[in-house]
C-alpha cells in the first residue's frame, strides 16, 4: 500500500504547480462540503479536514473564506458528486472523482480525455472493485505497537499500518475516517497530520514504462485542467 500511495503523492505534486486550478478545486470542494454538512469546522469533521489539506497546499485564506460564506449564504451553484472509471494507457485502471452542476458536459469531458489517449471510460464499478476506499492517516509516531493499540482500543477497524523514518501511515476503511482520526488525537494529543484524507488504494499496480509513461502523463494532465475534475486515483506504477 505504501508504494501505491506514494505514487497518487507524487502525481498530486506534479498537478499542485497550476494554482489557479487547485485554488478552484479546493474552493469548490469547501462549499459543497460546508454546504452539506454546516460552515462550522468543528462540528464538520470532513469539512475540518479538508480545510486543514487546502492550507497545508497553500491555499490562500481568503480563497477558503470566500468558500464558506458562500456556502453559509445558502445560495450559489448545486454541484453533484459524479465518478468515472475505465482503462487508461498501459491498461492501467482509473477513477475520476467530480465535482459537477451539469453531470453531461462533465462526462463528455472526461469521456473525450479518454478517447484522446486511445483508452476507454468504462461503467460504473468496471475497475473500483480493484481499489479500497480507505481513510489514510500520515502522522509522526515512533512505535508502530502503540499505534496499533490506540486505535484497537477505540474499536477501529485497522486495514494496514506501516512505520518508516519517524512516520506512521495508518490505513482503515472509508467508513472508519472519524473514529479512526478521533482515536489518533486521543493518543497523540496535537498531533499534526502529514495526510488525513480518504483515497481509493489500488489492490495491485500496473507497470508502464517508456512511451506509455509520456501518454499516461498526458492523460493526467488532460483530466486535471478540467475544473470538474476534482481527484483522479489510478494503479499505474513508473
Amino acid at each position: 500500500m505504501g508504494r501505491a500511495y506514494q505514487n497518487r503523492k507524487e502525481s498530486m505534486a506534479k498537478t499542485s504547480d497550476q494554482k489557479a486550478k487547485v485554488y478552484s478545486k479546493y474552493g469548490r470542494e469547501i462549499y459543497v462540503c460546508a454546504k452539506s454538512g454546516g460552515g462550522d469546522p468543528n462540528g464538520n469533521l470532513a469539512l475540518r479536514s479538508l480545510i486543514d489539506r487546502a492550507k497545508k497546499d497553500q491555499v490562500p485564506g481568503h480563497v477558503i473564506d470566500k468558500a464558506l460564506d458562500k456556502a453559509q449564504g445558502g445560495g450559489g451553484e448545486d454541484f453533484d458528486t459524479a465518478r468515472y472509471e475505465g482503462f487508461g494507457p498501459g491498461n492501467t485502471m482509473v477513477i475520476v472523482d467530480c465535482l459537477s452542476d451539469n453531470p453531461n458536459r462533465t462526462f463528455g469531458d472526461v469521456r473525450t480525455c479518454f478517447n484522446k489517449v486511445k483508452s476507454k471510460i468504462g461503467t460504473q464499478g468496471s475497475v473500483s472493485h480493484m481499489f479500497d476506499h480507505s481513510a489514510i492517516f500520515v502522522f509522526s509516531a515512533e512505535d508502530e505497537e502503540a499505534v496499533l493499540e490506540a486505535l484497537m482500543m477505540a474499536d477501529v477497524d485497522v486495514t494496514d499500518i506501516e512505520l518508516e523514518e519517524g512516520k506512521a501511515t495508518v490505513f482503515t476503511p472509508n467508513n472508519e475516517y472519524g473514529k479512526a482520526r478521533a482515536a489518533i488525537l486521543e493518543a497523540y494529543p496535537g498531533v499534526e497530520f502529514d495526510v488525513d484524507e480518504i483515497q481509493f488504494v489500488p489492490q495491485v499496480t500496473t507497470e508502464i514504462s517508456g512511451e506509455t509513461v509520456e501518454q499516461f502523463e498526458r492523460f493526467l494532465d488532460l483530466l486535471n485542467d478540467l475544473d470538474d475534475v476534482q481527484r483522479v486515483f489510478h494503479n499505474a506504477e513508473y
